[in-house]
């Protein structure tokens, strides 16, 4: 069974304070903060030796994510890497994820949206935008490359798991608060959990710990 938390982020600040308090026990050390935009990150964990990389914002490093076949940085670099809803921008998708694991030397923290609750309404009533997957008149900055569900991005996260040294330290959704009745409908209606997560979790959060090598 996959835990729930009810959250949502109004602003990248919020999802930003959200990450440093939650996953503050991982965040010790050196961390890098992968598509950071504005790197929110760096100022609220001021103990640690932070680096954000990305294409725009305000970055440490300015790095084209869809354009690299590889991170510029040697195996095990980072205490810590954090990946939060970056990779499904990135044509690479595949590519991007095995260098996370690469970089990191204990910890990787990712986030990954379900697209499908953002979708089903849209689609169902036949009217409206999808958001990130629209036409819009000009180039979108902010469009995602790929499409998929709850449950296939946590298939996606297990499948690595035999590929690297790595284990699945913590894994949860993340859903929109509703009041208590709502919730109840919501459940009896759906009762599978794999139908429940699809259609109404905004996010899937996972923490991977790299395999320490013995000497």
């Amino acid at each position: 069974m996959i835990k729930v938390e009810y959250i949502l982020f109004r602003t990248r600040s919020d999802r930003a304070e959200y990450i440093a308090k939650k996953f503050d026990n991982y965040l010790k050390g050196k961390i890098i903060d992968v598509g950071c935009d504005k790197a929110l990150l760096r100022e609220l964990l001021p103990e640690a030796e932070y680096i954000g990389i990305d294409i725009g914002g305000d970055p440490d490093i300015v790095l084209n994510l869809e354009q690299a076949d590889k991170l510029p940085f040697d195996n095990s670099s980072f205490d810590c890497v954090i990946c939060s809803d970056v990779l499904e921008h990135l044509n690479n998708f595949h590519i991007i994820f095995d260098e996370l694991i690469r970089i990191s030397k204990k910890y990787i923290i990712i986030s990954l949206p379900n697209n499908w609750r953002e979708a089903r309404r849209v689609i169902s009533r036949g009217k409206g935008s999808i958001v990130h997957y629209g036409l819009p008149s000009n180039p979108s900055k902010d469009r995602h490359k790929w499409f998929f569900s709850f449950s296939e991005a946590l298939k996606f996260i297990n499948s690595k798991l035999d590929f690297h040294p790595i284990k699945l330290v913590e894994a949860y959704a993340a859903e929109k608060s509703k009041i208590f009745p709502i919730r109840y409908i919501r459940r009896l209606r759906y009762p599978c959990q794999e139908h429940y997560l699809n259609r109404y979790a905004h996010t899937l959060w996972v923490v991977l710990e790299k395999a320490t090598k013995k000497i």
